[in-house]
């Protein structure tokens, strides 16, 4: 036969196909790249028969030479499904040669060892244009780090899933992490090159991929020791390196060393927001609030255009309770464009061919999908929660976090006591359109002037510039005569190009003598980001247009206001809606609209996109849980399908309602198999303490991601949440338990690997 066995394989149509689509996508490769190509040419020893071409993807391989990828090309020829005659096997298919394609992030290469059988190994380096090069010493270090980080960081990525994937241990052994980390020591300071996470605008030395995988890959396992012997060495050439190794110690539970790092890395560096948000964390879990609240402050001052910088300093304001500041800093937060993972664009395979181990099948745990329950209600399908990434996903959750806190009702006063709303700037804008109706009637058009200003607001950050500077005023006085105009605007021009901020307000006023009386009449336009000139309206309030006393225009610039502010809208409370009235209209023409926007903000487009997200995400919860206490009051069986219930499960666990969200998991798991349902459980049942029900989750995801190829051990969630179980029961214990559930015996070796590698590796807990 021409296949593999337990081996995963896409034929191609063409032969070579797969590696010229490669070729021709590899310059739209942003960030760590797509998984390994493993492509094998097959020859059939029958005379006349066509060669066959067959690939699939792979990650885990060692690719720190082209020895050990030849290796895995080499293990692929004894993997070759036999032909059962009579008396004999044999099998008219042979591997001819192949190649193996490993993608190199560091220098936007792809690396490919071609072996062919019998015959030599070659190995080159086909760059973006397609040209070939030699592999230098240093390029194969790169793509060592670059597969292995690949490999730690989308082990359980949903956006990183393909068919065929078939996914290894990156890491076996304890000689293979001290090669890891070996790498990683020489190429630290070139990890800004990687990339970093969607919430993070510009990679720097300490918040990249690299830093990434190396946290993740110890801090899952609880193992920080290895982590700050190689953050210290580090930490020698560059006090930024410090805040890595403060996580490291904290980690640790050295909690006084970690504060002294801080305290000497900060004197070195107060610039560095990682830093600032390392001791932040360190202070809101001591609950010291005050102190945390200035430090956040000072890291949006240190990164302003940083989405992180504005989101830490959201949760601040939420663990104090300053509701209204969360939600103005929340508004201030610069979003970024999500870029999905790198992935291939092959061609439709021919033939695909996804074989199951027969151990798997043996063991009778693999459960058949039953159409009626992935069927679902089109109302929960469409929600659009489940579809927000990066930024956006992020923002999300604070929004969540504090609807959780204070409720909806409260969510929507704090909401109109922010940002301006609809209903108020339509009637605001009749209000101004009926007085100027009324002075082009009983006035004449007054003369016209135009004073010019610069802006100088960045559009990306939001200038935003130190919250402890002062404003700076700047007045500009114009004689209708002519004396000194013209003076006064190239000192207003001057001033105004000395800083930079991001909220203007704009305040025009004139003094009119009419009969001796005086009136006033001031337009105020508060912003919150810049001064958009094409929304403003030309707007004379001049009475007497032969008035020809001198008038006074005062431009204020401001910095952004993240406290509180000082004053509220006047608004009825009769217009906060809740869940129930929200879609209701209301007759808003008798209401009295008089005030002023100065106190208030625009709300961004997409923040308010993201309050009716989470709006039809209320809505839906309260229905459920409306209908599930109907339904148990009247000693009704409360039904839907096992996709409806991991839907509503997912939504639980969004809005923070965790045992509502293990119920619909439960519930979801009476009807169909759901790989999702048992590890949100999993997680559950670990932070519980529940061995039993744990290890039960554990066997089920196990055989099922053994059905699809995943033979990795760490890091994965299923490793993450047995190293929770034994640090805090014991390995013991967790032995003692898995013995009397009788798993088959291929069933128990997969399992046993998450507890041989708390051996290997020696796991806190692993000795007793």
């Amino acid at each position: 036969m021409d296949t593999l066995k337990d081996v995963p394989e896409f034929f191609e149509t063409q032969l070579d196909e797969s590696l010229v689509a490669r070729t021709e996508s590899l310059a739209s490769f942003r960030e760590l790249g797509p998984p390994d190509l493993c492509h094998i040419t097959k020859a059939n020893a029958k005379p006349g028969v066509k060669e066959v071409g067959s690939y699939h993807y792979v990650s885990g391989v060692d690719a720190s030479s082209s020895a050990t990828l030849a290796a895995y090309l080499n293990s692929l020829t004894y993997a070759l499904e036999e032909t059962h005659a009579w008396f004999t096997k044999s099998s008219a298919w042979r591997i001819r040669s192949g190649v193996y394609c490993c993608f190199n992030a560091f220098s936007r290469v792809d690396v490919r060892v071609e072996v062919k059988i019998p015959g030599g190994v070659e190995s080159y380096v086909m760059d973006l244009r397609g040209e070939k090069h030699e592999a230098t010493p240093d390029i194969w270090q790169e793509t060592y780090i670059s597969a292995l980080l690949r490999s730690i960081l989308y082990s359980d990525d949903v956006n990183y899933r393909l068919a065929g994937f078939r996914k290894l241990d990156p890491i076996p052994n304890i000689e293979a992490e001290a090669h890891f980390l070996e790498a990683a020591e020489q190429l630290f300071f070139k990890g800004w090159q990687l990339g970093s996470d969607p919430e993070i605008q510009v990679a720097t030395v300490v918040s990249n991929h690299l830093t990434a995988g190396i946290m993740k890959y110890f801090s899952e396992n609880f193992r920080y020791e290895r982590a700050v012997n190689l953050f210290e060495k580090l930490y020698l050439r560059d006090p930024e390196v410090a805040s890595l190794l403060a996580q490291a110690y904290i980690g640790m539970d050295e909690e006084i060393k970690s504060v002294n790092i801080l305290y000497g890395a900060l004197k070195q560096n107060s610039m560095s927001y990682a830093l600032l948000h390392v001791q932040a964390d360190f202070l809101l879990s001591k609950g010291r609030t005050d102190y945390a609240l200035k430090l956040a402050k000072q890291a949006v001052n240190c990164a302003p255009s940083e989405f992180v910088t504005w989101a830490k300093l959201t949760e601040v304001y939420i663990e104090i309770g300053d509701y209204e500041s969360a939600l103005l800093t929340l508004n201030s937060c610069p979003m970024f464009t999500y870029n999905e993972r790198d992935m291939h664009r092959m061609p439709s395979p021919a033939k695909t061919h996804l074989p199951i181990k027969q151990d798997i099948v043996n063991a009778g745990l693999l459960e058949e999908d039953n159409g009626r329950d992935n069927e679902a209600d089109v109302a929960l399908l469409r929600l659009p929660a489940p579809s927000l990434r990066g930024t956006f996903a992020k923002a999300y959750s604070l929004l969540t976090k504090l609807v959780a806190k204070i409720g909806w009702d409260e969510l929507l006063k704090c909401r109109s006591s922010v940002f301006v709303m609809e209903e108020e700037y339509r009637m605001q804008k009749a209000a101004e359109e009926e007085r100027k109706s009324q002075k082009i009637v009983n006035t004449s058009p007054p003369q016209e002037k135009e004073i010019k200003s610069e802006e100088a607001a960045n559009a990306k950050t939001n200038g935003v510039n130190d919250l402890s500077q002062s404003v700076q005023t700047i007045s500009i006085s114009d004689d209708l005569d002519g004396d000194g105009s013209e003076n006064t605007k190239e000192k207003g021009s001057e001033n105004a190009d000395e800083k930079a901020v991001s909220n203007h307000e704009v305040t025009n006023g004139r003094d009119e003598n009419d009969n001796d009386e005086k009136k006033n009449s001031n337009l105020k336009i508060a912003d919150g980001r810049s001064l958009n000139s094409e929304n403003m309206e030309e707007v004379d309030l001049d009475d007497n247009p032969n008035n020809k006393s001198k008038t006074t225009s005062v431009i204020e610039f401001k910095g952004p206001e993240l406290e509180k502010p000082l004053q509220a809208a006047n608004e009825d409370k009769s217009d906060n809606q809740s869940i129930h009235n929200d879609d209701q209209s209301k007759d808003t023409s008798k209401k009295d609209y008089s005030f002023s926007f100065n106190n208030k903000r625009l709300c961004e487009r997409w923040l308010d996109n993201l309050f009716m997200v989470l709006y039809e995400d209320l809505r839906v919860y309260t229905v459920w849980r409306s209908e599930v206490s109907h339904y148990k009051a009247h000693h009704m069986s409360y039904r839907k399908t096992g996709t409806e219930w991991e839907i509503l499960g997912d939504l639980a666990a969004r809005l923070h309602h965790k045992d509502d969200a293990k119920e619909a998991y439960q519930r979801c798991l009476e009807h169909k198999f759901s790989a999702k349902a048992w590890l949100r459980l999993l997680e559950f049942y670990a932070d519980e303490g529940d061995v039993q029900r744990a290890l039960q989750a554990v066997v089920k995801l196990t055989v099922y991601y053994e059905r699809w190829y995943h033979e990795i051990v760490y890091p994965t969630a299923i490793a993450y949440n047995i190293n929770k179980l034994i640090r805090s029961e014991g390995l013991s214990k967790v032995q003692n338990t898995l013995k009397p559930m009788n798993l088959s015996p291929p069933v128990n070796k997969l399992v046993s690997r998450h507890l041989d590698f708390a051996k290997t590796f020696k796991i806190h807990g692993s000795d007793f």
